[in-house]
């Protein structure tokens, strides 16, 4: 059977997994009775709830005697590991745009790497349906795109369609038939080459690991494509890292191909499939699993280097051990490196007391992601404040630079741009209206500046706005930033709040928890109106005297607490303060620094 592996890129919300979903329907990959979820490829609990794709995950779909593998990649640029991994098992991309949106930052990125790997594109705009929808708009600024990147003539010569992925169509045309995805099914077969390992079926084996995953009765899965000669069931191969050395021998005790959303044990896999392969115990992500008379690895597809780090601690408060059951330094460790070791965005390093770990990645989506699944897995953490990973070039000192795409609605440009080009330093490339009264905005800003800014970007642009940030590349130190300029209200005793004296102390600040919640010394309950740290007691109720008369009691009405959610509250804290995150709560803190931690943020900063 012939075949074909492609990739789907779009940015976040412009609906890949929906298109992916159809594409499985109408290649007949369900049974006529068999039950569907919509968005079948988000499996993760995490990616249903925020409604994105964290992990990449193949699949594989029939179309007149072709099998096509596609894999739904991440449209977020933390992910970017996946990403960069994952192109190098297909042999062409579909970029999938949105209509009213265009190409955003994430498309340029997940794009830049693709075409980078000479991969040819097929563009199909999608949503064209909706009523604001530009769709040549769109297509000109995907060309533009592709241009900026250095694209060649041969990728600038992309096959464009227009589709609804939810109504299920695709055509060639704007005001084609829309009855089905017929037409991209056809398209794919005859754009995108078939795998140039196909050639190599007489060749010894050899496969580089793009994914590692796990199963209770498997153990160890490492997916790739088969790069050469065919691996039989049963049959003993040896892992080999990069540079070549012996990581292991093992029996291949199971190879499981990609059919509809199943993984299906198979006998052969073949040059130029993508399978996943069990038996091994120690090998991982970009080692090459190949024949026993192989000598040399596949090269890797080097990996762009994290850019923030954050501290993960124990628990170490007084309401510490109450929630979760996995407390200990030595479990949290553990856990970090196996996250490590699957993820290879990730670097991780013990602190010099052992009892915390700098965790080193793309972005605070990425460390939110983290942190939520070990806090459903029962773990307790204590979180600092992301900082900025810096870089010496040259004898220079640079910083990350990041590249902030924002829609706002015309009335709120300037206070946005105010923001971004005054204490936060960055740079106005580009304002442009983009209909319906909005404002597109391009800066490029130090990725310290955007720490901690969503929240004030929501509150500056009433809700409204629309901000999507992406790594751009380094540059020299841009000076001191300022952090957040309130102050916090910080508990001065261990009790359970009172309504009445969070009612007295409303005028101080607002509060980010209610009455009759767990309180300690040094938690931090809420924000305060002015600039400096202020200790309050949220524990002093009303004193009571033998007197009684009607209507001199005033009826207590509290103003509704601020909820940070997991992210917002990692970028709220200051460098002297924790997250405090168990599986059932989040709380802020402040924390004791030693001189030597006192120094390297004032280094830092």
């Amino acid at each position: 059977m012939e075949l074909r592996n492609i990739a789907i890129i779009a940015h976040v919300d412009h609906g890949k997994t929906t298109l992916v979903d159809e594409l499985l329907k109408q290649s007949g990959t369900y049974r006529e009775n068999q039950a569907t979820t919509e968005r079948a490829m988000d499996s993760n609990d995490l990616e249903r709830e925020r409604g994105i794709t964290i992990f990449a995950k193949p699949t594989s779909v029939e179309w007149k005697g072709t099998r096509i593998n596609i894999v739904d990649t991440p449209g977020h640029a933390d992910f970017g590991g996946e990403v960069e991994r994952i192109l190098s098992m297909v042999d062409g991309v579909v970029l999938l745009v949105d209509a009213a949106e265009g190409p955003m930052p994430q498309t340029k990125f997940v794009t830049s790497k693709a075409l980078k790997l000479g991969l040819r594109p097929i563009v199909v705009v999608n949503k064209v349906d909706k009523a604001d929808g530009e769709p040549d708009r769109a297509l000109d600024e995907c060309f533009d795109l592709f241009a900026n990147l250095d694209a060649t003539d041969e990728q600038l010569d992309f096959p464009t369609m227009y589709a609804s992925g939810r109504n299920g169509w695709a055509d060639m045309e704007l005001d084609g038939p829309r009855k089905g995805l017929d037409a991209l099914f056809d398209l794919i077969l005859s754009h995108v080459p078939a795998p140039k390992q196909v050639a190599n079926t007489d060749q010894a084996f050899s496969m580089l690991a793009t994914t590692l995953g796990g199963d209770p009765f498997l153990g160890r899965l490492l997916t790739g494509r088969v790069e050469s000669g065919t691996v039989k069931a049963g049959q003993t191969i040896k892992a080999m890292s990069r540079d070549g050395k012996l990581i292991e021998s093992f029996r291949c005790t199971k190879i499981l191909a990609f059919r509809g959303l199943d993984q299906t044990a198979i006998d052969v896999a073949e040059a130029g499939d993508i399978v996943s392969i069990a038996g091994m115990t120690k090998a991982t992500v970009a080692d090459t699993l190949a024949d026993a008379s192989v000598t040399e690895a596949i090269p890797a597809q080097p990996i762009d280097p994290p850019t923030i780090t954050v501290t993960f601690g124990i628990n170490d408060s007084p309401l510490a051990g109450r929630d979760g059951k996995k407390v200990q330094s030595r479990v949290i460790r553990d856990r970090l490196h196996k996250e490590a070791e699957s993820n290879v965005a990730i670097k991780i390093s013990d602190t010099p007391g052992g009892e915390a770990f700098e965790v080193a990645g793309r972005g605070e989506l990425q460390m939110g992601v983290l942190i939520e699944n070990m806090r459903r897995e029962g773990f307790e953490l204590s979180i600092s404040r992301p900082q900025v990973l810096f870089r010496d070039i040259d004898g220079v000192r640079h910083e990350p630079i990041e590249e902030a795409t924002i829609d706002v609605d015309d009335e709120y440009s300037g206070a946005v741009i105010e923001k971004m080009t005054g204490a936060r330093k960055g740079e106005l490339v580009e304002m442009k209206p983009a209909g319906a009264g909005k404002t597109r905005i391009v800066a490029h800003v130090p990725s310290r500046g955007l720490i901690g800014y969503h929240g004030e970007f929501l509150t500056d642009t009433r809700g409204t706005g629309v901000l999507n940030r992406v790594f751009h590349s380094w540059a020299p130190h841009k000076g001191v930033i300022p952090g957040r300029r309130a102050g916090v209200l910080i508990s001065m005793e261990n009790g359970t709040s009172v309504s009445y004296a969070l009612w007295k102390l409303e005028d101080r600040g607002k509060f980010f928890i209610g009455a009759q919640e767990a309180v300690y010394t040094g938690m931090i309950i809420g924000e305060h109106t002015r600039e400096n740290d202020l200790e309050v007691n949220p524990l002093k109720g009303k004193q009571l005297t033998n007197v009684r008369a009607s209507g001199t009691d005033e009826a207590v009405r509290l103003t509704t607490p601020v909820t940070l959610s997991l992210e917002e509250a990692i970028a709220y804290i200051d460098d002297d303060e924790l997250v405090e995150v168990t599986p059932n709560a989040i709380r802020l803190r402040k924390r004791y620094l030693d001189p030597h931690e006192r120094k390297r943020m004032a280094k830092s900063a």
